[in-house]
């Protein structure tokens, strides 16, 4: 399975590393680290070097409770971002954005990936998306960053996602979007309760009936806090959950994920290595 993106090509015949780089002064893990440009573009190459073979730029934090960003302030984080790795880094570059304006100046700069948590579903995303001829992640979100953690509630949360996922697919394609351009996420932790993330993750192969590479991003998430939970009921703090990260990416990919969007591309790397030498070696097929 090949996906193309602008120049270049990724090999989905095994699981791609996407290393999180957030522009923002307030994400929910990282939030200020990077914003500077040149602590940006640090962090991108130790991630290539890691082996990240893509690098997620995003300068709107989506984190529970997250206030909105004007498109310029969103502009001014992304578009330097993007220009000096794709000067400077041999690695795909992914541009985290819901913005028509930001996804056409990215294009410009030199992402080759469209990642959008509102599955393209704001003023002049989709027409945008299929001008720039790359390839788009349609993430399911349920409501918006601000809200969307207030009782989230399904009828049946895998089948609600596959639905809302594959009615998307349809209207992109209906748009002129190649599903060979499509990949899917079923937002973890985007609209969803404990319980939601890990029933999606247990069934996360059932995205694949779609027909498109599935990216599944759990980094560091509360789902990941919340089953480390301490004595007292608390849930392990965002700057210690490595181990319990690494473990869900492992069970993401197990399941059919092809790439996996984390913030410790390191530990994933080595532990995604272990696994591909395993089905190599007939131990897990």
């Amino acid at each position: 399975m090949k996906l193309h993106c602008a120049d270049r090509i990724l090999d989905l015949t095994v699981a791609q590393v996407m290393g999180v780089l957030n522009t923002t002064p307030d994400s929910f893990s990282d939030g200020g680290q990077f914003s500077d440009l040149s602590a940006a573009i640090k962090q991108a190459e130790a991630m290539h070097i890691d082996g990240a073979t893509i690098i997620d730029v995003g300068g709107e934090s989506t984190r529970p409770g997250a206030e909105s960003v004007t498109l310029q302030q969103e502009m001014d984080r992304v578009i330097p971002v993007i220009e000096n790795i794709a000067a400077n880094i041999d690695v795909c570059i992914s541009v985290d954005t819901s913005s028509a304006q930001v996804m056409s100046e990215a294009e410009k700069a030199g992402a080759h990936i469209l990642n959008d948590v509102r599955a393209l579903s704001r003023d002049g995303a989709l027409e945008v998306a299929v001008k720039t001829g790359l390839p788009v992640c349609l993430m399911h979100m349920q409501g918006e960053p601000s809200t969307m953690q207030v009782n989230p509630s399904y009828s049946q949360v895998v089948n609600d996602v596959f639905g809302f996922l594959q009615a998307r697919i349809s209207e992109c394609e209906s748009a002129g979007l190649e599903k060979s351009r499509i990949l899917i996420d079923p937002g973890f932790g985007f609209g969803k309760s404990m319980a939601h993330n890990y029933q999606l993750l247990g069934q996360l192969d059932r995205f694949l009936d779609l027909g498109v590479p599935v990216l599944a991003g759990l980094s560091r998430k509360s789902m990941i806090g919340s089953a480390l939970q301490g004595s007292q009921g608390e849930a392990r703090p965002v700057g210690e959950r490595l181990h319990g990260s690494v473990a869900g990416a492992l069970i993401a990919v197990m399941n059919g994920a092809k790439i996996v969007r984390v913030h410790d591309v390191k530990a994933t790397s080595d532990a995604l290595r272990v696994f591909k030498a395993s089905q190599e070696y007939g131990l897990i097929t």
